[in-house]
């Protein structure tokens, strides 16, 4: 990967962090973190992956953000100096909610395997 694109990146989920935390509270989104951005090769689309902390709002959440979406690219084009900013897409990033599950089995074999121990 290139390290220009790694830069775009960063500067991304930097920027939109901050769009996040000073332009949209009012949305009233709950914890939203960005836990990763890709860029594409030609810097034309950017895929931001959040992680929305209650379960119970992550569709609503992620459909105000999506409704936003026109907001978040023009306030982030005020704030980087690049000379065309990508088209954004956010999509919601499961992996704690995989991690959880693994941990959850993981835990599931240990109580298993102490009990058939105890027999």
């Amino acid at each position: 990967m290139s390290y220009r694109i790694d830069k775009v990146e960063n500067l991304i989920k930097e920027e939109i962090s901050l769009i996040f935390l000073h332009k949209l509270e009012a949305l009233q989104l709950g914890f939203v973190t960005i836990t990763n951005v890709k860029v594409s090769p030609d810097l034309k689309i950017a895929k931001i992956y959040l992680s929305i902390f209650e379960k119970e709002k992550r569709a609503l959440a992620l459909d105000k953000i999506q409704n936003k979406t026109g907001f978040i690219r023009s306030e982030l084009a005020h704030r980087i100096r690049i000379k065309f900013v990508p088209e954004l897409r956010f999509f919601l990033d499961d992996t704690s909610d995989y991690v959880e599950k693994i941990e959850g089995l993981i835990k599931k074999i240990h109580e298993n395997d102490n009990n058939k121990g105890n027999d």
